[in-house]
């Protein structure tokens, strides 16, 4: 291969991470989703999550897309089969990946997309740092969730709920840790 074709090569590669920004900002989203669960610390597992959504007839986009990340999968949309979602859960993917992809190539999207990646790394890079072990640290990270997508789906249960369930099922022990009651 001499060095035009590689320069060409190159060039495309880059033109598709500007395409899959393009994808992210219209089709993308970033969620700090709360899943109630009796065996987590405080009721709650907390997981940063990454999706691109599309129809089922543009599986293709997801795909690469899915080739690109080199993580994650491709399922179809509950409650709506014919749109499909790709996914990436892996908090170690979304740190070494998504994020850094993130800071690179969506530099020029709309002002609530960044405040909302803002605030969906600041949650990743505290869960990586295990503040979620801490109630201090868990507050905070139920405050980010329900800071980000003010336009978007709401959520089944209110802040308010949430936090109240966290502070009603625990209290303070004598070494100034949380127990359960």
């Amino acid at each position: 291969m001499n060095a035009d074709n590689q320069q060409e090569r190159l060039q495309v590669t880059e033109e598709f991470k500007w395409f899959l920004a393009g994808l992210i900002e219209g089709e993308g989203s970033l969620c700090i989703s709360l899943k109630q669960h009796p065996s987590a610390r405080f009721g709650y597992y907390i997981d940063p999550e990454f999706f691109i959504y599309q129809h089922k007839f543009a599986r293709e986009l997801l795909e690469r897309a899915m080739t690109f990340f080199g993580t994650g999968s491709i399922v179809a949309k509950p409650g709506n089969e014919d749109v499909l979602v790709y996914k990436v859960t892996s908090r170690r993917s979304i740190i070494e990946k998504v994020i850094p992809f993130f800071e690179k190539y969506m530099r020029y999207g709309s002002d609530i997309k960044r405040r909302n990646f803002l605030m969906f790394k600041e949650a990743t890079v505290a869960l990586e740092s295990k503040a979620h072990k801490t109630l201090e640290g868990t507050l905070r990270l139920i405050d980010l969730a329900y800071s980000t997508n003010h336009a978007g789906k709401q959520r089944k249960r209110s802040k308010e709920e949430v936090i109240s369930r966290i502070l009603r099922d625990y209290t303070p022990n004598s070494d100034n840790k949380l127990e359960k009651i």
